[in-house]
């Protein structure tokens, strides 16, 4: 097995990073081109984000399918392959001839790419020693940030200096070359082996997952956040593009490096989480997601960046504590436990638009933010009521144990 601190180690981990950086920077790629979109084509502003919530609605779905077939055929197999056809839809792109054809392409890319996170995930948990996977695990999460935030930032500099066709050959370009490192330095699998996919057993687990009240409670909650988050970034675009603003691509694109708050803020859950019970940790990020909400109400560009890192900051300091809770609430079948948190997570996150577009279009920013403040006071009901169940759990199990 691959044992932390070793050259292979490093090797593997840097080429799952890569995978993840690939996935994740072609998932959100378009963001920031948004505004551009709905004026090149003719389309409303929900119409236009459509680019990014349907790949999301078929990420969500197509974690179901995966699952099986990396256990039948492979991790690294799996992953190439996937990989291979994100970049010829990339580079599928950059001849389409409108917007529909555009959109179609995005979720055919969404659905191949769904296979990544599962076979590295996977991969992860075969083939590194038990010190070493905490460590490839961080390494690897890390990467979605930063392939989010790079995948941004390359299209809004590109849209800047040559149109949305040269963002899409940039992409391109980037794919290439995370393809090739990821062929080249992740080994093949040595501890893998070869399963039957059974749907029964998946389907009971699932089953089983859905009955349990904590559980759904944090699928609700990582769903709306996610919900809320995507469409806050979406309609930002929007919100900046015009006046009195007039931000152009390149600093929309800029604007996504708020980002970088999360990475940072996800530690600090995992910390606040050893003296702090999880719903706690997660009203805290509910409470600073709420504080950032009420300044983009400040109509300066300083006081919108500051309050989109703390949003993201909030964001993933409670999705990194929902997350968490479900793998310490679930008995048995843990990752699928998890893949009904991420397919919750991604199928929300694909239909914030269609609510943030309505509001958008209907009342501006402030029915963006309105419409915000509803989703966090839902969230942060559920969570106290988490916070209550749990408390109610734990007197029963003290009660069990002195009993005993």
């Amino acid at each position: 097995m691959i044992e932390r601190q070793t050259k292979t180690f490093w090797l593997a981990t840097f080429a799952l990073a890569c995978s993840s950086f690939f996935i994740f920077a072609t998932l959100y790629y378009p963001q920031p081109l948004l505004p551009y979109f709905a004026e090149e084509f003719s389309i409303s502003s929900t119409q236009a984000g459509l680019l990014i919530s349907l790949p999301l609605l078929t990420l969500g779905v197509s974690f179901f399918i995966y699952s099986g077939i990396t256990d039948a055929v492979g991790r690294k197999n799996v992953l190439l392959a996937s990989l291979c056809v994100g970049l010829v839809a990339t580079v599928l792109l950059i001849f389409s001839p409108g917007f529909w054809a555009l959109l179609i392409l995005r979720m055919l890319q969404a659905a191949a790419l769904a296979a990544v996170p599962v076979a590295a995930m996977a991969y992860i948990s075969e083939e590194f020693t038990t010190r070493a996977l905490a460590v490839a695990v961080g390494i690897y999460i890390s990467a979605n940030s930063l392939g989010g935030m790079g995948g941004r930032l390359l299209s809004g500099i590109s849209m800047e200096l040559a149109g949305w066709q040269i963002a899409f050959v940039a992409l391109g370009v980037l794919s290439i070359i995370l393809l090739l490192v990821v062929a080249r330095y992740l080994p093949a699998e040595q501890e893998f082996k070869p399963k039957p996919f059974r749907l029964k057993d998946v389907a009971l687990d699932h089953v089983r997952h859905l009955k349990n009240s904590r559980l759904r409670s944090a699928y609700i909650i990582g769903g709306l956040h996610f919900f809320l988050f995507m469409g806050i970034f979406n309609y930002i675009t929007f919100y900046l593009s015009g006046t009195p603003f007039y931000a152009g691509p390149a600093l929309l694109g800029f604007l996504f490096l708020t980002y970088a708050a999360g990475t940072v803020s996800s530690t600090a859950a995992g910390k606040a989480a050893q003296w702090l019970s999880k719903p706690i940790v997660i009203i805290s990020g509910i409470v600073m997601m709420a504080a950032a909400l009420f300044v983009t109400l400040i109509p300066h560009l300083i006081a919108i960046i500051l309050a989109l890192s703390l949003l993201s900051f909030g964001f993933f300091f409670a999705h990194s504590s929902a997350s968490a809770y479900v793998a310490e609430v679930a008995e048995g079948g843990k990752s699928s436990a998890s893949a009904l948190y991420l397919t919750s997570y991604y199928l929300c996150g694909g239909l914030g638009n269609f609510y943030y577009g309505w509001l958008w279009e209907q009342f501006q920013w402030t029915g963006v933010i309105a419409g915000s403040f509803a989703v966090l006071v839902l969230t942060g009901l559920i969570t106290i009521s988490l916070y209550i169940t749990q408390k109610n759990v734990h007197k029963a199990q003290g009660t069990i144990t002195t009993a005993s």
